[in-house]
């Protein structure tokens, strides 16, 4: 007996390590605690060089570097954004990514089946970075401000014109969104992108403007245009002395061009603590502050929370101010 027990106690102590050093639990552990386990993509949903691309290369770097794993942006345009969002929100991969704009929020308001729902298939991460839209017109304009600007629209319904980038653009629903909280009758002028609508303000084609810093920055600088308000909540580091429209339309609701990281459904709670602890470093004083500085955005990487709150604020509300200015779904 006093031979036998130690054996038996070997035995179990050997079965038991066997156990746990099976491959199996090896890979279901190193899965659930180390994410990632392999390369990983990030999916931005337009053209190569644009402003939702740059800083999504930035991130991509910077987290290969911090991870030792690739991360590669893949680029898939088209349908105004929907075929790239549609990629990741129908992915069943714990290693897709996708960085996108406000687009995300907006498309389920101008198609009847964009083939995603932005609530359900989609696991925010955070915003990366926010940019105002400010409302413009001609150095020469005589709107003086805000004021006579409301003022005027008020007194001569449909007369007074806004151009922007095209029909359902986030600069669209800035315009339409003091359409209707202001009980304006504006009258939408669209253009194929933010370039042409900068150009067709400065040939004074149009009375006004909804355009973002990016166009409309070396223009201010210079001379040729005037910021009568911005479109957020509060006023912009970039402009400080320009009001925010909610200063003189308090139920104005605050728009501005975002750009937010979003993973497929699958993706798991550890990889977004994962991902927001390495995107800390980028916040201030990186490459991707200094970078989004010069196109007139500021680094949010605000972590998850911020995002949905901003989704399920925007998602329905895209879709109410489509359906009252008769923005007919696709």
């Amino acid at each position: 007996m006093l031979y036998r027990a130690p054996c038996r106690r070997r035995s179990l102590l050997a079965a038991g390590l066997a156990a746990f050093a099976t491959p199996g639990w090896i890979q279901q552990s190193w899965a659930q605690e180390a994410w990632p386990a392999r390369g990983v993509r990030i999916t931005v949903p337009f053209a190569p060089g644009g402003t939702t691309d740059i800083p999504a290369r930035i991130i991509a770097d910077h987290l290969a570097r911090r991870l030792g794993k690739p991360f590669v942006v893949e680029n898939r345009s088209g349908a105004g954004g929907a075929l790239g969002i549609r990629t990741v929100a129908q992915a069943a991969d714990t290693h897709a990514l996708l960085h996108t704009t406000s687009a995300v929020a907006i498309l389920p308001a101008l198609q009847r089946d964009p083939g995603f729902d932005p609530l359900v298939d989609l696991v925010p991460i955070t915003q990366t970075a926010a940019s105002p839209i400010l409302l413009m017109v001609r150095a020469d304009s005589p709107f003086r401000d805000l004021a006579d600007y409301l003022a005027r629209a008020k007194a001569e319904p449909g007369r007074v014109s806004f151009g922007t980038a095209g029909i359902g653009t986030t600069v669209h629903f800035a315009g339409e969104v003091l359409r209707a909280r202001a009980g304006l009758d504006l009258l939408h002028v669209p253009y194929r992108g933010s370039a042409p609508s900068a150009t067709a303000l400065l040939g004074g084609e149009v009375a006004s403007g909804f355009l973002s810093p990016i166009e409309v920055l070396p223009h201010i600088r210079g001379g040729r245009l005037r910021a009568l308000a911005t479109c957020g909540r509060r006023r912009s580091a970039l402009l400080p002395e320009t009001p925010s429209i909610t200063e003189l339309v308090p139920e104005y609701d605050g728009v501005e061009l975002w750009f937010g990281l979003f993973g497929a459904r699958d993706l798991p709670r550890e990889a977004v603590a994962t991902l927001m602890r390495e995107l800390a470093p980028l916040r201030t004083g990186a490459p991707l502050a200094n970078r989004l500085a010069e196109l007139g955005a500021e680094t949010l990487l605000d972590g998850p929370e911020p995002l949905a709150a901003r989704m399920r604020t925007e998602v329905p509300l895209w879709q109410s101010i489509a359906t009252r200015a008769g923005i007919p779904r696709e």
